[in-house]
């Protein structure tokens, strides 16, 4: 268009110049009407071969009898899910469909957004309750270990993970990228790189000899000083990852630790948070100790990790800063199981001793505050694959069936800054889809039975079995 009123606007000079159309003038109108009609040609063809790459496309479409819309908290029915190129193009009761479609009939089932755990350690390998035994492996053996656990998670209903630290450093960043290449399968994967931590402290590697010197990887993390702190994040960063997890207090999964310890400062925490935040990295605390958690929100973390003991202030001061609580409730059942088999160490179940039973009666507190709550489990203490079973921890324990689906799509996917992406099933974004039979809102336990499983559009398990031969 502007090139035609460019040329227009030049005939017109010629008449007034020549007082008459003379044969420039004759000559730009003949242009003028050469070039609109080659502009209607080209639209013509641009149209057309929009169609046929639309037609030829490979469409995929799922019907879903009943279908949860975390968002709005609501169930609609008899619903139509229509997928191109792994992305969700429409969504609604009675939509046109291609010829071509692939139809994947669900319904006579629920259908949800894939699940998000928020806490996990995928990639720390087949652990046995022992963290110093991570030293009886090669960096190698412990990465080819978690390609099951991410098959596991992924099969489970999680197709997205937030890996919250590991102890062979930069393992998480590794397997994260083999399944964004499908090199593997597994969720997507958010990951930590390593923890930072307190020389000695929750996230380190404790119980050798004083004059045995860890690898690199293994003590990647430590920092003891608001400017080392800085400086790991920096390097992290550097390597790739998707956020920062810090700890503030002591732990239940380490030696020589104590759940009630205070760690890092406030001042080192803001360090961590502010210095992350240069890189656009949201930052994770590991935080039991109600100063810790204190210390944690004030600073501007993004989540508190476990969060056991909060009191009335630290739970208003959660919800004034928009503070996630991230509360693995259910995992002292598998704490305790290893204890009578002997895979827990004695210190570690002294550690986690009345400490399940305070967690559980405030997270019923945060919840009926109304303090922003996201699912995680810190799924490797628990088996992979097995973290679904915290839904009914979570209902037992003051959520409703709503409330609990909503932490493990919507909020989670909050808290991860990829609302947009996932989280819920609606045109734009990921097709991530799960599906049960029955009503999970009448009877949560039955997410702990997921039977289809979709990624990004891919089927990975159909009928409570595998779809593919991975």
């Amino acid at each position: 268009m502007r090139l035609t009123a460019e040329v227009g606007e030049y005939g017109r000079e010629g008449m007034n110049h020549r007082g008459h159309r003379g044969a420039q003038g004759t000559g730009s109108a003949i242009l003028i009407s050469v070039l609109e009609d080659l502009l209607k040609r080209v639209r013509l063809v641009m149209v057309a071969l929009a169609l046929v790459q639309f037609a030829g496309a490979q469409v995929t479409v799922v019907r879903a009898g009943r279908l949860i819309d975390p968002d709005s908290g609501t169930v609609l029915t008899n619903q139509v899910i229509m997928i191109k190129d792994g992305k969700i193009q429409a969504v609604g009761p009675a939509l046109a469909l291609p010829g071509n479609a692939t139809v994947i009939d669900l319904s006579n089932k629920t259908v949800l957004p894939g699940l998000i755990d928020c806490h996990t350690h995928v990639a720390d390998g087949h652990g046995d309750g022992e963290p110093f035994n991570v030293l009886r492996k090669t960096a190698s053996q412990i990465a080819l270990e978690s390609v099951s656990n991410a098959k596991a998670m992924l099969l489970s209903g999680f197709t997205t993970v937030r890996d919250v630290g590991t102890y062979r450093a930069l393992n998480d960043v590794a397997l994260r990228d083999a399944i964004a290449r499908g090199d593997v399968i597994g969720p997507r994967m958010f990951v930590a790189g390593a923890y930072i931590t307190i020389t000695g402290g929750a996230g380190a590697m404790t119980g050798q000899a004083p004059d045995i010197q860890l690898p690199w990887d293994l003590h990647y993390g430590e920092a003891n000083n608001p400017w080392e702190v800085r400086q790991k994040v920096r390097l992290l960063a550097h390597d790739g990852v998707d956020l920062i997890k810090m700890l503030s207090t002591g732990a239940v999964l380490t030696h020589g630790s104590s759940p009630a310890s205070i760690e890092f400062t406030e001042e080192e925490l803001q360090a961590g948070v502010n210095e992350a935040s240069h890189f656009g990295l949201r930052v994770a605390v590991h935080a039991h100790a109600a100063q810790g958690i204190k210390n944690a929100i004030l600073a501007g973390a993004a989540s508190i990790e476990h969060a056991e003991y909060l009191d009335d202030d630290i739970i208003a001061l959660a919800k004034q800063h928009g503070t996630y609580l991230d509360m693995d409730i259910y995992d002292d059942e598998c704490i305790q199981a290893g204890g009578k088999t002997g895979q827990t160490p004695p210190d570690f179940l002294q550690h986690e001793a009345g400490l399940a039973q305070v967690q559980r009666d405030n997270f019923g507190k945060a919840v009926r505050a109304g303090v922003k709550m996201a699912f995680g489990t810190d799924a490797g203490v628990c088996a992979y694959g097995t973290s679904g079973k915290q839904f009914a921890f979570m209902v037992k324990y003051g959520m409703t069936p709503m409330q609990a689906i909503q932490a493990a799509t919507s909020n989670a996917a909050d808290l991860l800054g990829h609302s947009s992406e996932f989280g819920s099933i609606k045109v734009g974004k990921n097709a991530d889809l799960i599906a049960v039979s029955g009503d999970p809102l009448k009877d949560i336990s039955l997410l702990e039975r997921i039977e289809f499983v979709m990624k990004e559009g891919k089927v990975y398990k159909s009928g409570g079995a595998p779809a593919c031969s991975q």
